[in-house]
C-alpha cells in the first residue's frame, strides 16, 4: 500500500490564508476557481461567510471554488489531479487500494496557523480522462468535478473511492509541532523508514520523529508495502477523521 499525504485547500498563496476550524473541525476551503470551470459557489457549499474571512473579503459566497476534493454526502470521494502531480503519483504506482491523506494548513480563531489533517480517500478506481467512457464521464460531470467539467491536462485523472472530510481538530491529526512554524511535523516513527517523496535529504529528518517539510507541493508518497505499523497508523486515522 502507498499513504499519500497530499495538501490541499486555502493557505496564503491559494485563497489568502488558512483554512478555519468551526465547531471544533477543521473544515477544508476550497481553493478559488482560476480557470472559468466551476459551476460550484463558496456559498452553494455554505461557506461563502468562511471563505470572505479566510481570504480577507476577496472571495465571497458568490465566487466558484475549485471543489476539489470532492466529498459527498454518502461517504464517497473524488479528488482529480494532472500535471506534474499526476506524473508523479503515477511514476510511484499510485492507484486502487492505496490511500490518500489530505491535509492543510488551519488556524483555530487567532492562534497560530498549522498543518492538520482533515480527509481522506480510499482509492477504489483511477479514472483517466482522456481515455475513459462517456458514461464515466457523465457520472463525474453530474457531480460537477471540475475536472470532469474541463481538462486542465492531457493526463487529467480523478481518483474514485470512500472518503469524509470535516475531521475533528484534535491533537492527533495535528501535522505541526506545538509552537512550530507549520513546516516542522510531528510524524510517525514508520516514516522515515518508509520514505517520504519530495523528503529524501537526511536534514529533514530530525530527532524525535520529527520533519522539516517541503515549503511547496501537493503529493507526498509513501510505499509502505505490508508494513504493519504504518497500516495500524492509516486505520486509526481514518478512525480519528471519521469521528
Amino acid at each position: 500500500m502507498k499513504i499519500i499525504l497530499s495538501r490541499k485547500g486555502f493557505d496564503s498563496s491559494s485563497g489568502g490564508g488558512p483554512s478555519p476550524i468551526v465547531d471544533g473541525r477543521a473544515i477544508s476551503l476550497p481553493i478559488p476557481d482560476t480557470q472559468g470551470i466551476s459551476r460550484t459557489s463558496y456559498g452553494a457549499l455554505g461557506l461563502g461567510d468562511h471563505a470572505g474571512r479566510a481570504s480577507r473579503g476577496r472571495l465571497t459566497g458568490h465566487d466558484n471554488c475549485h471543489n476539489d476534493p470532492m466529498f459527498t454526502g454518502a461517504g464517497r470521494a473524488y479528488l482529480g489531479q494532472c500535471g506534474a502531480a499526476q506524473t508523479h503519483l503515477a511514476n510511484h504506482g499510485v492507484g486502487a487500494g492505496d490511500l490518500f491523506v489530505f491535509f492543510g494548513l488551519f488556524r483555530d480563531g487567532k492562534a497560530p496557523a498549522h498543518h492538520r489533517i482533515f480527509g481522506f480517500l480510499e482509492i477504489e478506481q483511477v479514472v483517466h480522462l482522456a481515455t475513459c467512457d462517456a458514461g464515466q464521464r457523465g457520472e463525474l460531470v453530474a457531480l460537477d468535478h471540475p475536472h470532469a467539467l474541463g481538462m486542465h491536462a492531457s493526463n487529467d485523472a480523478v481518483y474514485c473511492g470512500r472518503g469524509v472530510s470535516n475531521a475533528p481538530a484534535c491533537s492527533e491529526l495535528r501535522l505541526t509541532v506545538p509552537g512550530g512554524p507549520p513546516s516542522l511535523w510531528q510524524v510517525p516513527s514508520w516514516l522515515h523508514a518508509a520514505g517520504l517523496s519530495y523528503h529524501s535529504k537526511p536534514d529533514r529528518w530530525l530527532p524525535d520523529h520529527r520533519l522539516q517539510s517541503v515549503a511547496r507541493g501537493q503529493e507526498f508518497v509513501a510505499d509502505v508495502g505490508d508494513r504493519k505499523d504504518a497500516h495500524r497508523w492509516a486505520a486509526q486515522i481514518i478512525a480519528l477523521i471519521i469521528g
